[in-house]
């Protein structure tokens, strides 16, 4: 009788120290300093030759789904990485996913331009229209300052800009 109530003892303890060590290393889901690093620009105040770059790359792209032609991004047009990583295999086999679940592409409709002062990128956010009505989808284009494509990322839509997603 004595061995199994120090047995309960010792698990009871184990039980209680795991909870205190969960609750000790939880980490808040984004740095408090991450908010300060992001500034929102007005549409009307924003430099118009990088606004229509970025939404011409960003209509290339994702007219490819309907044409399936691409024009690859040249040194130009495009960092390196970017160059590298949106090869036509790559964009055929997401064009493909897209048509299959959102229909043809349609357009682009700019809702906000983000500056990201960590790289010094503007991010613009696109909402893209789709021919079945279910398509809820984001596109962001991410630009330096030498109007070249950082990146290009496509998400399902939400409201508020989300840096890490």
């Amino acid at each position: 009788m004595k061995k199994v109530i120090l047995i309960l003892a010792v698990v009871a303890f184990l039980a209680s120290c795991k909870s205190k060590q969960k609750s000790a290393s939880k980490t808040p889901s984004k740095p408090k300093n991450e908010i300060a690093t992001n500034d929102r620009i007005p549409i009307d105040e924003a430099d118009s030759e990088q606004k229509k770059r970025a939404y011409d790359f960003g209509k290339r792209v994702l007219n490819a789904c309907n044409t399936s032609r691409f024009r690859p991004f040249n040194s130009s047009e495009a960092t390196p990485n970017v160059i590298a990583n949106t090869t036509e295999s790559k964009i055929t086999k997401t064009c493909h996913k897209f048509r299959l679940k959102y229909g043809d592409f349609k357009d682009l409709t700019l809702v906000e331009i983000v500056h990201n002062k960590k790289d010094d990128t503007n991010v613009y956010r696109y909402k893209a229209d789709y021919s079945k009505k279910i398509a809820n989808k984001e596109l962001r284009v991410i630009m330096n300052k030498e109007n070249k494509v950082t990146a290009i990322k496509s998400t399902d839509w939400v409201e508020k800009y989300d840096p890490i997603k």
